[in-house]
């Protein structure tokens, strides 16, 4: 015991972040956030959307979901209760780079959350009847997004953006994929992918690293053989052309997505577009909400989206208005967007947006679950910790000329495709 826990001895990356590699390859990382009685803790798998064949899309969402249905300890009803019986929580989520199954509970219940996260990791039974019962839940999921407007339109937007690339995939899979997908795929992808190798574990909240290694140790998974390390190559993204598309759909309102790529997560300009996303879409004092729906009264709902990952990102505008208005609606957000391409971020506007994403990256690091996920990003993303003053300096050096150039390469209204959904 002494020996091993040698072995785990951590290495300090910055302030606020310890980072540990033990000897199977397992990644973990803390940030002890004190002050608070509870923790967060997740495993993060490198395994997701964008490693899918087309003909198998889907297949990591249906292996989130089915480890849930039963592991070598526990029955589906076991799991359920483990963590929520101590009034915590439990849940998993596919992206597009990797899955993650994850906990909430009190800082006394750590080694429940990491021995169920295990079992849950390594130890799935991964049951040809578990798959063809789940099969039916993840069609009426499929079937849930595609009566939704608001969430389909997203879907057909991603296709229209990054055609045949991985990107462009449906986390869900399609009726089709997942209508004949085997348990043998599902079987072939916990193989190569679900081992320690491969997995990033991190933790925040009322912990020491010490006793995260511990306690991870204790459930095993100092235990776990290694794996193979190799990954699978993705291709890098290209955009498609920039293109309009509608699809005809009977409903109440047209529905309408602008999109195009931006930058990858470790590029420096991914500030200032965090900036110039807030003034665009963040609120109701943006540009758009203030013009769409203040000014004109064309929708309800108005609002920007980003996301940034290993290769690349995008950027987007959402806006649900009703088919007699939609044409007013998308030259109005086309004017805004050419606005914004042309002139930039006066220095007045410049200020209050700093204000305003240095309040919410402040008001967000109050929680557990956000310092975890920043804890994660450093081994996902493959950059350095960056304590959060640092990140607000970030913000704070954004001059007016930065965002300039941002606003003319990305924002550009014939550098957008648009999706629209809803009536002829």
């Amino acid at each position: 015991m002494a020996e091993s826990t040698a072995l785990l001895a951590p290495h300090v990356t910055e302030k606020g972040v310890e980072r540990t590699v033990l000897p199977n390859g397992l990644t973990v990382l803390s940030e002890p956030y004190p002050g608070v009685r509870s923790i967060a803790i997740g495993a993060w798998v490198r395994a997701a959307s964008m490693h899918e064949r087309r003909e198998e899309m889907g297949v990591s969402h249906m292996l989130e979901h089915l480890v849930f249905k039963g592991t070598r300890n526990r029955s589906a009803k076991a799991i359920a209760s483990a963590l929520e019986s101590l009034g915590g929580s439990l849940d998993a989520y596919t992206a597009r780079e990797h899955t993650c199954f994850q906990a909430r509970v009190l800082d006394e219940h750590l080694a429940e959350a990491a021995d169920v996260i295990a079992d849950l990791v390594f130890r799935p039974s991964l049951r040809a009847e578990d798959l063809n019962l789940e099969r039916k839940v993840v069609l009426e999921e499929i079937a849930m997004v595609e009566d939704s407007p608001d969430d389909i339109v997203f879907e057909l937007h991603n296709e229209a953006l990054w055609g045949e690339h991985p990107y462009g995939y449906s986390i869900l899979g399609t009726r089709e994929s997942v209508g004949s997908m085997q348990v043998e795929t599902v079987r072939a992808l916990h193989e190569r992918a679900y081992h320690p190798s491969q997995i990033v574990v991190a933790a925040s909240g009322n912990i020491e690293h010490d006793d995260l290694l511990a306690e991870l140790e204790r459930t095993g998974w100092n235990d776990l053989p290694r794996g193979d390390d190799s990954r699978l190559a993705v291709p890098s993204p290209v955009t498609a052309p920039a293109t309009d598309r509608h699809i005809e759909r009977d409903s109440q309102q047209t529905h309408l997505v602008f999109g195009s790529s931006t930058v990858a997560h470790a590029d420096p300009r991914r500030y200032p577009l965090m900036l110039i996303d807030t003034l665009l879409g963040g609120g109701m004092s943006s540009r758009l909400f203030q013009r769409i729906r203040e000014e004109l009264g064309l929708a309800y709902s108005v609002y920007t989206f980003q996301s940034f990952h290993v290769h690349v990102g995008t950027h987007g505008v959402y806006v649900a208005t009703a088919p007699e208005t939609a044409e007013q609606a998308t030259a109005a957000v086309r004017e805004e967007l050419s606005r914004l391409a042309q002139e930039g971020i006066a220095e007045p506007e410049l200020q209050m947006g700093k204000r305003q994403l240095k309040g919410q990256i402040t008001l967000s690091m109050e929680s557990v679950s956000s310092r975890m996920y920043r804890a994660a990003g450093v081994e996902l993303f493959g950059e350095p910790y960056i304590p959060i003053d640092e990140v607000l300096a970030k913000i704070d050096a954004i001059t007016v000329e930065d965002t300039k150039e941002v606003c003319a390469e990305f924002f550009p209204p014939e550098r957008q495709t648009l999706v629209s959904l809803g009536p002829q």
